[in-house]
């Protein structure tokens, strides 16, 4: 009796008459691609990985519509699109969507987006009648084909909830608190100082690792806008609303009190000390510089922040004349 022997057959795809392996497509390696937010970044990544940047083009239309060219075959390989979100968000996320998608149609095998500022993520929560914007953004990004997240300091961590994709959140305290280290002299001296209450798990992480105090910045100037709530709109008549209760022989509930944040306070003592503020978002520098003025105010010598910057609408560090230790990734 004669046995066969039995060679495991390779899968394989024929293209113009020669034949590549599976193995064959992903030993290509990846390609990464960039829209038109920050090619600095996109140079210095490529250069730092010793390889080149792929051949895309990202245009506006005469009609101010986006339109992306893929200039070279991204079958099969992994994809890395660096977009990072600027002044001009708006276009930034279009970019994005129209490269991820336009990859997943060309048969990548995988599309990772390395995002270091996502956009929209501050507005994560539902304020009165509006949106949360950060899930709307979410699920775009999933819906054009993007396989993996990369960010940088989400300004909430319950963002990631929002994603059916895996997403790596990193964090650029690490390298804060060392440059903290390294060149503040007398940083044992130092406080850390969260600027608003919101902001104390984040600064709670830094006074951990520096082994500091913290303190925190209570209450803000808050805009007329913010002192109607719209649920409360149109005000009702007392009277009127007192009568139809009484007729149904209901209780009369107490209306809603409008929320008031007290003026602007600081709870902890800073006095003949080094305040280091906390933050990860600059979009508008005139808070830092009033949370400054109050520090200094009660006895801070020297001034500092660290922040991870977003160069908004109303930044400008220089003028604040400011000592700012920042992971710039706009």
């Amino acid at each position: 009796m004669y046995c066969r022997s039995m060679r495991p057959v390779s899968r394989s795809v024929h293209r113009s008459g020669n034949v590549v392996g599976m193995g064959l497509l992903r030993s290509k390696g990846m390609v990464i691609l960039a829209g038109n937010s920050h090619p600095e970044l996109v140079k210095a990544v490529c250069h730092h990985l010793d390889v080149r940047p792929g051949n895309c083009s990202v245009f506006y239309r005469s009609s101010r519509e986006t339109d992306v060219e893929i200039k070279e075959t991204v079958r099969g390989r992994d994809v890395y699109i660096i977009q990072s979100g600027t002044k001009d968000v708006n276009n930034d996320i279009m970019e994005l969507l129209i490269i991820a998608h336009a990859c997943r149609s060309a048969c990548a095998r995988k599309v990772i987006a390395v995002v270091p500022y996502l956009p929209y993520s501050t507005q994560s929560k539902r304020r009165k009648r509006g949106p949360i914007t950060s899930k709307l953004v979410a699920k775009m990004l999933c819906a054009s084909g993007i396989n993996h997240l990369i960010t940088l300091d989400l300004h909430s961590k319950e963002i990631q909830g929002f994603f059916d994709v895996p997403i790596d959140n990193l964090r650029a305290s690490p390298f804060l608190t060392k440059y903290i280290e390294t060149y503040i002299t007398d940083y044992r001296n130092a406080v850390i100082v969260a600027r608003n209450p919101g902001v104390v798990p984040r600064a709670s992480s830094y006074a951990e690792r520096l082994r500091l105090p913290l303190v925190v910045i209570h209450g803000e100037e808050r805009d007329e806008s913010d002192n109607t709530d719209g649920r409360n709109s149109p005000p009702l008549d007392q009277s009127i609303v007192e009568k139809r209760c009484t007729q149904i022989g209901l209780e009369l509930l107490p209306m809603m009190i409008p929320k008031a944040k007290p003026p602007l306070t600081l709870v902890g003592d800073v006095n003949s000390r080094i305040a280091i503020i906390i933050d990860d978002i600059i979009d508008d520098v005139s808070k830092f510089v009033t949370a400054a003025e109050l520090l200094h105010e009660r006895g801070a010598y020297k001034i500092n922040h660290s922040v991870r910057i977003n160069v908004g609408s109303n930044t400008n560090v220089p003028e604040a004349k400011l000592p700012f230790y920042v992971s710039t990734t706009r």
